[in-house]
């Protein structure tokens, strides 16, 4: 009876170790295409600054060019704001449940000694997960006066895409350099703690 006890508690242990792979496998996954991800944002975020600034320091010649290549990084700023957002909903989402279930597991571990190392592990990841998802948030409050400056100046020139309308959005050109210094801060700290969550999620992970 003792051994059949034994046995059973040994065979728990294994699945919910199992299990607790499994999990992990899939939040490697999911972070490293967050990654990816965040970090075409980032660069998308520096197209987009970089046509903005280039259309307003040519003094002369056909601005159409330039505010063409605008407009097309603007949108592209825009869908990378709206995967911020899905990317937000998801770690709120299915992301918290993956800790729920990594912790139950942890929980369920009899041995002390093997417990307290797996809750150090799960700690550790949790902690960078934290940081990921308060990044991503400050990044998406930031992303909307950033986004408002964008489309203010997209409008703006829209009928008037000379060097006069260039020169009357210039207060707004500088609110839209500040604004993308915060998005782009928020962005990069997110990118920092997702580079050290694929880490400790990496099979090489001590």
């Amino acid at each position: 009876m003792k051994k059949q006890i034994c046995y059973m508690m040994g065979l728990a242990t294994l699945l919910a170790t199992a299990t607790q792979a499994a999990g992990q496998e899939q939040l490697a996954a999911s972070i490293k295409e967050a990654h990816v991800e965040t970090a075409r944002t980032a660069t998308q975020l520096d197209y987009t600054l970089d046509s903005l600034n280039a259309l307003t320091k040519q003094k002369e010649g056909d601005l159409r060019p330039a505010y063409s290549n605008y407009c097309t990084q603007v949108s592209n700023t825009e869908e990378a704001a709206g995967w911020t957002k899905t990317r937000i909903l998801w770690m709120a989402g299915d992301g918290r449940k993956y800790f729920k279930d990594w912790q139950d597991t942890v929980t369920s571990i009899a041995n002390p000694s093997l417990r307290k190392k797996a809750q150090k592990r799960l700690d550790t990841v949790q902690d960078s997960f934290d940081k990921v998802e308060a990044s991503l948030k400050q990044a998406g409050e930031k992303f909307k006066p950033f986004l408002s400056d964008l489309s203010d100046i997209k409008a703006a020139l829209s009928t008037d895409v000379t060097a006069g309308g260039v020169k009357a959005i210039k207060s707004t050109v500088s609110s839209a350099n500040w604004n993308y210094k915060a998005v782009d801060r928020s962005i990069k700290s997110a990118l920092k703690e997702m580079e050290k969550m694929e880490k400790a999620l990496s099979p090489d992970a001590e």
